[in-house]
């Protein structure tokens, strides 16, 4: 099966108001098979400090494996699967890892969500076809075109 790239999302929620409302659009993009969740963990902290783990997949029991194989060899862990690229470099050592529970503040949330991007693959296949190869790659944010925006406006004032 062919895999998409994939992105990690870490999304913070100050009050947290969950009514479904993100899962259900999950779900419609992978109905649309535009991306596939791997893995969503969410992680709530209420007033006093208790904390609360929700997770969820669209993956199956198989590809839940199939995955965590890829992610361990790219974390640094050994896997016996020929299949699976051996582990390149130093995956770090405790002090190095980083806990969402520790990271938010009381009364607030955190999603840590690894999401695979479905609608690149014909893309991705067409580009490697042609004999293009990855560069580099960024995602701009809305609220850096907005500063971008800004600075343009601000020079136009300024002639």
């Amino acid at each position: 099966m062919a895999m998409g790239p994939v992105q990690l999302l870490v999304v913070g929620f100050e009050d947290p108001q969950f009514k479904g409302n993100v899962l259900a659009e999950l779900a419609r993009l992978r109905d649309n098979d535009v991306v596939r969740l791997i893995d969503l963990i969410v992680v709530r902290k209420d007033g006093e400090g208790k904390v609360e783990h929700v997770q969820h997949t669209d993956l199956t029991p198989e590809e839940a494996e199939a995955f965590g194989a890829i992610v361990g060899a790219l974390m640094g862990f050994e896997t016996d699967d020929p299949q699976v690229p051996a582990p390149r470099g130093d995956a770090g050592d405790a002090d190095d890892v980083w806990y969402v529970d520790d990271a938010i503040p009381n009364g607030s949330a955190a999603a840590v969500v690894l999401i695979e991007h479905r609608w690149a693959i014909g893309l991705r296949d067409a580009i490697r076809d042609a004999g293009g190869f990855h560069i580099a790659d960024s995602w701009v944010h809305p609220a850096d075109l907005v500063a971008v925006g800004l600075l343009a406006a601000e020079e136009a004032a300024a002639h």
